[in-house]
């Protein structure tokens, strides 16, 4: 009995272990892996744009003046509803007082016709006057009110002109150019004071003709600001130029920007985004790649745990993943942290030189 247990047991040994030799299973590596794959992803084209003020005016005089007081000067935040700058009044002023003298007088007219009218009309009913006598008085009556009624707007017109003494800012922002001196005789329609709000920008750049249908479609957009660190804001809003330039064949538009960005300055140069279709790519994780002088690289993981140093040439850089153009293949394996994977592959005895 105990001879075919003996048996049965090395028979069941060679079963499991062909040839005798224990199979060892693979140790567990120490760093995740992740597999090479291609997936669908927005294709993007890039294009020069220059920041401009979606807010930008030149105020202008809107009577005539004397400059007496300049409250702003170039570079100057100005408040929104803020004094730019006053005009001496002294016309104005005697204007208003005429006008509200006229219109006291054209009152006091249309009262006295309107008192008239009424005795009139009451002789009328009980046959005292004659038609004619009626109608002229019910005219006087007629003419006073008229009166009256361009002494209002006398006086409102006079109210304007005294308010068009006082200019104020017609929204927050900065004066890029000052037209005028304390001192000097402005006339209506003169250039007094420019500036643009920081608080609305917006990019403006053109694009081709091939382009313009695919980026209406999509209607999104990214502006890309350089810089040592570098920004990505989202287009808030995207407007197309109804026609092409005759000249370049390029439709411009314009990208709104988020509103509230600091740093950011009507005339600079910017870099806009466009979607414009779909590709497939073949992609890793960002957080796969080693980045060593000139050297971009992954490190491939095959089933036996073994690790390959393998340069890669890259592609487009998709935020969580690298467009990967050469080097792996889909279905390989990679390592997700390239440190742990190198001293991994030390102790295997293999240095990052060597391909295999």
């Amino acid at each position: 009995m105990t001879r075919r247990l003996t048996v049965l047991w090395t028979l069941l040994f060679m079963v499991t272990v062909p040839g005798g030799a224990t199979a060892a299973e693979p140790a567990p590596l120490p760093f995740a892996t992740a597999t090479v794959d291609y997936q669908e992803v927005v294709r993007i084209d890039t294009f020069n744009a220059t920041i401009e003020a979606v807010n930008r005016s030149t105020v202008s005089g809107q009577t005539s003046g004397q400059v007496v007081q300049v409250n702003f000067d170039v570079d100057d935040y100005v408040p929104r509803g803020a004094v730019l700058l006053r005009l001496r009044d002294t016309e104005q002023q005697a204007q208003l007082q005429q006008a509200e003298a006229n219109l006291k007088e054209a009152r006091a007219r249309y009262a006295e016709a309107r008192d008239q009218f009424q005795r009139m009309k009451k002789l009328f009913e009980d046959n005292n006057v004659s038609r004619s006598e009626m109608d002229r008085v019910r005219a006087e009556l007629d003419a006073a009110r008229a009166r009256r009624d361009a002494a209002e707007a006398g006086l409102a017109r006079a109210k304007e002109q005294l308010d068009y003494t006082v200019v104020k800012a017609p929204f927050g922002g900065i004066v890029v150019s000052r037209h005028v001196e304390p001192g000097e005789t402005v006339n209506p329609g003169q250039p007094l004071m420019t500036g643009f709000s920081l608080e609305e920008l917006r990019a403006v750049t053109e694009v081709p003709q091939n382009l313009i249908g695919n980026i209406r479609e999509e209607s999104r957009a990214r502006v890309l600001i350089p810089g040592p660190e570098g920004r990505e804001l989202p287009a808030v809003k995207l407007t197309f130029a109804p026609y092409a330039d005759s000249s370049t064949h390029t439709f411009r538009i314009r990208v709104d920007l988020p509103p509230g960005e600091e740093d950011i300055y009507p005339g600079t140069f910017v870099k806009v985004g466009f979607i414009t279709g779909r590709d497939r790519a073949l992609l890793v994780p960002a957080d796969a790649v080693a980045f060593r002088s000139e050297v971009r690289a992954v490190y491939v993981v095959d089933d036996t745990g073994r690790t390959t140093f393998r340069q890669v040439r890259l592609g487009r850089n998709l935020g969580p993943h690298i467009e990967v153009l050469a080097g792996v293949e889909a279905g390989e394996k990679v390592a997700l942290d390239p440190v742990r994977a190198a001293t991994y592959r030390k102790k295997q005895g293999r240095s990052d030189g060597e391909e295999s």
